[in-house]
């Protein structure tokens, strides 16, 4: 259980005085209480998965805003976090691999988007971010 692995390093992050790990585990941690809690009932690896894509995205976010503000130090920090939060994910697939995967699955060509990406989502999610994906769907179609 991911809650678990997380709660582990929060510990170890406190031990070590790590505050950037600590920071960002402890929101991961909270973003997953609070899920299970609206849930009622324990994440399933899939929902877990995504709530540490949904971190992702905003520390993307946070990201592109401290490049466009140049600010060396907050790029630096958010590629810190991107780091430490890409680790709790699967291995995400490159662009051959998703093409092979689709392809299997039946996405051809003249397919509408609609109907290709209800096939290429629960295929790959947590295994390839949505805009690789789309890129690869749409040059598949």
């Amino acid at each position: 259980m991911l809650k678990t692995i997380v709660f582990d390093q929060i510990k170890r992050a406190m031990k070590e005085k790590d505050v950037l790990a600590k920071g960002v585990l402890t929101i991961l941690k909270s973003a997953l209480d609070n899920a299970e809690k609206e849930k009622g009932s324990a994440l399933t690896p899939e929902e877990e998965i995504a709530i540490v894509n949904r971190e992702v995205k905003q520390t993307n976010q946070a990201l592109e805003g401290a490049k466009e503000a140049n600010r060396e130090d907050l790029i630096e920090k958010e590629n810190a976090k991107l780091k430490l939060l890409a680790s709790f994910l699967p291995t995400q697939l490159n662009e051959d691999e998703i093409v092979s995967v689709l392809t299997e699955a039946g996405v051809t060509k003249g397919m509408n988007m609609g109907e290709a990406m209800k096939i290429a989502k629960p295929l790959l999610v947590g295994k390839a971010d949505g805009s690789t994906m789309s890129k690869v769907v749409k040059s598949m179609i």
